[in-house]
């Protein structure tokens, strides 16, 4: 039981890099509402599976203000298992701002939240603080930190922290991306979820066709502890990813 578990809370640490991402399309559109969705063949966030391997269809909305604050909700079912939750719905509030011609802040909070579990399942909703800051150049690069002190609702401790890099090839319409993260888990004394500290890694390639955009990626896990897990579940595997969005100025 203690395996299957850490694998659905593994998975429940979503939407941490989307959150900033969606905020700054929002600061530079000309309405203050955005909308996205989209289909993919797995639900992959940092570098774990969260639909066991398989496709997911996806759906967000934003508004934000004039001075920079946002909040939005996003939702994709996911699959943790026998008797965990169908559907994930994500709530997040923040402040963006464009420091400079060059670099932008974005500061925020999900709620994560999970639908559809059987009642013995347990509660695994939880708050995520975020800090991303990104410079744009020939290349746009971006920092992340996330930090949970309940995770999945189980008083252990998260942080997570990322490097981002995207490439637009000229007029093309074809972008380039790599990322690379890192999680932490420690957990209270003698109680699940153990601690768990690993790497994930992708590579992408994305063409965009006026609003939508096909993506075509691969991710994996590294270090020990992700070895160990890999052993306990198929979602912390590497894999090949593709999906197709549509965004909704």
């Amino acid at each position: 039981m203690h395996s299957k578990r850490l694998v659905a809370v593994a998975c429940a640490a979503l939407l941490s890099v989307s959150f900033a991402a969606n905020a700054q399309d929002s600061e530079e559109s000309t309405s203050p509402f955005s909308a996205s969705f989209g289909v993919t063949t797995d639900y992959v966030f940092r570098g774990v599976s969260q639909t066991d391997n398989g496709p997911a269809f996806q759906a967000g909305a934003n508004y934000t203000a004039p001075f920079g604050v946002y909040v939005g909700v996003w939702g994709s079912n996911v699959d943790f298992g026998d008797g965990g939750p169908n559907f994930e719905v994500d709530y997040t509030i923040g402040w963006n701002k464009d420091l400079t011609d060059s670099w932008n802040l974005d500061l925020g909070v999900n709620r994560y939240t999970y639908e559809g579990a059987s009642s013995g399942y347990g509660d695994i909703d939880y708050n995520e603080y975020l800090a991303k800051v990104t410079w744009t150049g020939p290349l746009t690069v971006s920092g992340l930190l996330g930090y949970a002190n309940d995770y999945s609702n189980t008083g252990a401790k998260q942080t997570y922290s990322a490097l981002e890099a995207s490439y637009d090839i000229g007029e093309t319409g074809f972008s380039i991306g790599a990322s690379a993260g890192y999680t932490t888990i420690k957990e209270k004394a003698n109680e699940w979820p153990r601690r768990a500290d690993y790497y994930d890694g992708s590579v992408s390639v994305s063409k965009s066709f006026g609003p939508a955009t096909a993506t075509l990626g691969y991710y994996d896990t590294f270090g020990s502890d992700a070895s160990e897990l890999r052993r306990e579940s198929d979602t912390y595997k590497p894999g090949v990813v593709f999906t197709v969005s549509v965004d909704v100025p």
